[in-house]
């Protein structure tokens, strides 16, 4: 069993990947006043010191801990380090994101060290943005001095005030409609006191108001964490490292694309490229902004360059380039201040439109090439002072390679579409989650039984995290349950919901698998229909389409350039798309209203 001991934000995104297993779980908190949304989790409520937690433990045969409790919770990160050191127990940290320490702030190790220098420094109005739970460590100050505090619209945090003695009249409430820059007109404080809390909770938009008002900030430096508790930033990371120390959990393992692998070859090469020093891991953001780190395989010094390789994870996805070694070869380049792509062994070259690179470059699509420049970036003005003058604002040339890669290319349908000598690097989100096997669809029944019990009446099935962001803003008023990956298995995905007996489903779709669903695939995977260009020309037809643009449809290499080659005017083609995807779908969802979006890539 896995305990979460959460009440943060980052607890909740911990229960939203754990409910993933369709297993049980405990989820801890202090009070009972979070609402945690989850089928799976077992909840439970009230502080445990190190005794009760060790019990606990012992009782409930936990194997895994995952602390996503607040930074400033002390006392229970002191209770976890001391329950899993006596256990033997693994601890993974939710961390949060926290941006690098302004200069411009008053940094202090702990509150009597703020107090001290607001008395020094002869401030008497302060306003506390600290938490109720710290009016006994600012009581000094505020018996003597003018001091307001925010807090919680909760009895339980009035009921401290009330304790501690603090004046009522001294106090102001979150959510009441008013935002930090009116707040801090309002009250005219001299200088503000916050804890370095991160991003999720409102660190950034605290300070930035202060600035603006020119405003004095004190802020309390996060606690020091024990060093054996395992640091991840972001619900893959965390899935990851319950799937490597607690195996059993997860039913499949997801993985990393060959593009995330890329930038993290990437950014290790151009790291030991300017410190000189073998890399063996490299930390890297995905397209979402999670930072996941990944481990480097070799490290080579050649002169003025340096290659690293990562090893292809694919999780549980029965991907060819699994287990394959990603390499990159950086060097700086003074003729140019970008980041260059260039051909390598194993990499494919393109040959034809409609991939979205230029003919002649190397097959590394956009997310890729995007998520290496930013890390390229970031490597560069990390280390700016280890270049010589004048260049920190070089190029940076960056050759990706794969050994194998043109062996491995022919199992692919790489040459049918145009790239020849080499595999592709991909993924636009990141990671690879398998599509391939019953597993998968039992995670997809499991996460429509959660949106089900969770009173969901209209559940939006969509194949990954691009098309998800799209149709988000179409109903912004849905939960996060109500959207489901179905992956390729669009069929499976529609009968699911028919037989949870959902009053309305609405598909998102691609024209790649648009074009495959349309013709009757209801798995849309590679293995099992392709993009059959004799229905595209006979879809043109029906449509009217002139002899020019049936043409046009005869000569593309992709699916997504039917968009580019269909005018507006034209448009019924899409809508026969539509049609067709919705007649073969209707059939499996016969008793509720069916909704069929077409995406472009925009």
């Amino acid at each position: 069993m896995i305990l979460i001991f959460g009440g943060t934000t980052e607890g909740r995104k911990a229960v939203a990947v754990c409910e993933e297993a369709g297993k049980p779980f405990y989820y801890s908190t202090k009070s009972d006043s979070q609402i945690v949304e989850t089928v799976n989790g077992i909840h439970v409520t009230g502080g445990m010191d190190e005794a009760q937690m060790r019990s606990f433990c012992r009782e409930k045969k936990i194997r895994l801990l995952v602390d996503a409790a607040h930074p400033f919770a002390e006392a229970l990160h002191r209770n976890v380090a001391a329950v899993a050191k006596r256990s033997g127990i693994s601890v993974i940290r939710y961390e949060r994101d926290y941006p690098e320490r302004d200069k411009e702030l008053l940094w202090f190790g702990s509150y009597g060290e703020a107090i001290n220098y607001l008395e020094d420094h002869h401030i008497d109005n302060l306003l506390a943005l600290t938490g109720v739970n710290t009016l006994p460590k600012l009581k000094r100050y505020w018996q003597n001095h003018r001091c307001w505090f925010r807090i919680l619209d909760r009895e339980e945090s009035r009921s401290v005030v009330e304790q501690e003695g603090f004046p009522f009249d001294r106090t102001v409430y979150y959510d009441q409609g008013e935002d930090d820059v009116s707040l801090f007109k309002r009250l005219k404080p001299q200088a503000i006191l916050i804890k370095e809390s991160g991003a999720s909770g409102g660190f950034n938009e605290k300070t930035a108001a202060a600035a603006q008002l020119n405003i004095r900030v004190l802020a309390i430096r996060r606690p020091v964490l024990s060093p054996s508790f395992i640091s991840v930033y972001g619900p893959n990371g965390l899935r990851k490292k319950i799937e490597s120390l607690y195996p059993v959990f997860f039913e499949l393992k997801t993985g990393y694309t060959t593009g995330t692998c890329a930038a993290a070859a990437t950014k290790a090469a151009l790291t030991a490229l300017l410190t000189g020093e073998e890399q063996s891991s490299a930390d890297i953001a995905l397209p979402d902004g999670e930072v996941v780190r990944l481990p480097v395989f070799s490290t080579v010094f050649e002169g003025q360059r340096v290659r690293c390789s990562v090893l292809k994870d694919a999780g549980d996805d029965p991907d060819v380039t699994n287990g394959q070694e990603i390499a990159s070869t950086v060097q700086l380049n003074t003729l140019h201040k970008d980041v260059c792509f260039l051909p390598g062994e194993g990499v494919g070259t393109v040959t034809l439109p409609g991939l979205g690179l230029p003919v002649g470059e190397p097959a590394v699509n956009e997310t890729p090439r995007t998520m290496i420049r930013r890390e390229v970036a970031g490597v560069l003005h990390r280390f700016r002072d280890k270049l010589s003058d004048g260049a920190a604002e070089t190029g940076v040339d960056v050759t990706l390679s794969v050994p194998g890669g043109e062996e491995i290319a022919r199992k692919t349908f790489n040459p049918k579409l145009g790239v020849v000598g080499g595999i592709s690097i991909i993924g636009t989100s990141g990671i690879v989650k398998p599509f391939s096997s019953e597993a998968f669809v039992a995670s997809i029944r499991r996460e429509m039984q959660v949106a089900k019990a969770l009173g969901c009446r209209h559940v939006v099935i969509n194949s990954g995290a691009k098309s998800e962001r799209l149709i988000r803003q179409r109903y912004p008023e849905l939960s996060p349950q109500a959207f489901v990956h179905y992956g390729n298995f669009i069929g499976e995905t529609v009968r699911i919901a028919s037989e949870l007996g959902f009053e309305r489903l609405t598909l998102g779709i691609m024209i790649g698998k648009a074009v495959k669903l349309a013709e009757g695939f209801l798995d849309t995977h590679s293995k099992k229909g392709v993009m059959n260009k004799d229905f595209l020309l006979q879809l043109a037809q029906e449509a009217g389409c002139p002899e020019e643009t049936v043409k046009a449809v005869r000569e593309i290499t992709m699916a997504r350039q039917l968009w580019e080659i269909i005018p507006p005017s034209e448009r019924t083609f899409f809508s026969l798309v539509v049609a067709r995807c919705y007649s073969v779908c209707k059939p499996l969802f016969a008793n509720g209203e069916l909704e069929v979006l077409l995406m472009d890539e925009k």
